[in-house]
């Protein structure tokens, strides 16, 4: 196995205390969890005391002022454990670093400090019933009024953390026939009138996730709740546009982790179950098998922690990103999938870590953009366009 040469000896540190921290406070839980469709809310406040929120954050708004790799840390951890249901890295490098890079002063002491504790849950709303990977189809309106308010009317799915939320960032039209530039993001606060949550989505995996619908009928905000002030309206797309090398990449340090997790797992099964008087593991399909999906999973490795290296120096581009969550995301299912079968019936139990992992899986290859689209990204990066 090549060395990772990623992380320093204070990254390491960390990736030890947030890992007895998994095992105190989310390990004996997290199957509770998955029977209730959330997690409970205590699980933030903790994290939140013990420094596991908004650590990237400026040390005035409550962080440690730590580099991304801290959360890339946290992303392997929960990954590897297969604790899929905690939305940390949504909470702390998606919708954080809107509100620190985009909003006003006021808009970043009022929400970062709060999500930095877990006071604040944050979500952010893009998906919608009729437009997924299109951000450009957004359907949900934010009009202003002649007393400079806005009025928000529509609906989202698929929403993490949407039940939990106390903070959602609401992607708008404030103008429906401005295309793209006449979409703007609006920090929306739990309780506010007209603003509802629907039911809890029960879904294939990450059961554990609280995963909503949300609905606007006839939201008023003031312009202090667009982000960023008024300035920032109609700039939503291009905000959206510059955070998703991020948010891919994220995608694909879950799945490099979880497929390594897989592997672990795998290994360990088949040397002590036996079939035919001798160990799984003694069969030659199942060695190399398992190399084959080893090297695999270390040449995503090797390539995801090249991007992390390019996103320290501001050098990730939007195709190299969807490179990595694209490729990394298939090679997760292929490896969920090849594991189950070297588990035999018992891959098919749910009360092995395998099989949830399996379930937990398939959805990495449809959110943050659908592997297809990622390859209409990669394509047109390399100068080729599929329209006339």
């Amino acid at each position: 196995m090549i060395e990772r040469t990623l992380f320093n000896a204070d990254h390491e540190a960390f990736r030890d205390s947030f890992r007895k921290f998994m095992d105190k406070e989310i390990a004996p839980y997290h199957e509770a969890w998955e029977e209730q469709g959330y997690v409970d809310r205590e699980v933030w406040r903790k994290a939140g005391a013990n420094g596991f929120l908004g650590m990237t954050l400026p040390e005035v708004y409550g962080g440690a002022d730590a580099d991304k790799l801290y959360s890339v840390v946290q992303m392997e951890e929960l990954s590897r454990g297969g604790f899929s249901g905690i939305g940390y890295g949504l909470h702390n490098e998606i919708v954080a670093p809107y509100i620190l890079h985009y909003g006003t002063e006021a808009q970043k002491q009022k929400y970062l400090t709060a999500m930095a504790s877990g006071e604040m849950i944050g979500a952010i709303a893009m998906s919608e019933p009729a437009a997924g990977s299109d951000l450009q189809g957004v359907k949900t309106t934010a009009i202003q009024q002649a007393d400079g308010t806005y009025v928000i009317n529509g609906s989202k799915t698929f929403i993490t953390n949407g039940w939990h939320a106390d903070l959602v960032i609401v992607v708008a039209k404030t103008d429906p026939n401005a295309g793209a530039k006449g979409t703007s993001l609006f920090l929306i606060e739990r309780g506010m009138p007209g603003f509802e949550k629907g039911k809890r989505l029960k879904k294939l995996g990450l059961k554990a996730q609280d995963t909503s619908e949300l609905f606007f009928d006839n939201v008023k905000v003031s312009a202090d709740q667009l982000l960023g002030g008024p300035a920032m309206e109609g700039k939503g797309f291009i905000c959206l546009m510059e955070q998703l090398p991020w948010e891919r990449l994220q995608i694909a340090i879950g799945a490099v982790a979880a497929a390594q997790a897989a592997i672990d797992w795998t290994v360990s099964y088949v040397k002590d179950r036996k079939v035919f008087g001798q160990a799984v593991g003694q069969y030659q399909n199942t060695r190399y098998t398992l190399a084959e999906l080893q090297t695999e999973v270390q040449v995503a490795r090797v390539f995801v922690d090249k991007c992390c290296e390019l996103l320290s120096t501001d050098q990730l581009d939007t195709a190299t990103a969807s490179m990595a969550k694209y490729w990394c995301s298939d090679l997760q299912c292929k490896v969920m999938d090849e594991c189950v079968q070297l588990h035999g019936g018992y891959g098919y139990m749910w009360e092995y870590p395998i099989t949830r992992a399996y379930a937990d899986a398939r959805v990495q290859r449809i959110y943050g953009g659908t592997n297809e689209i990622m390859k209409e990204v990669i394509s047109r990066g390399m100068g080729l366009s599929g329209r006339s």
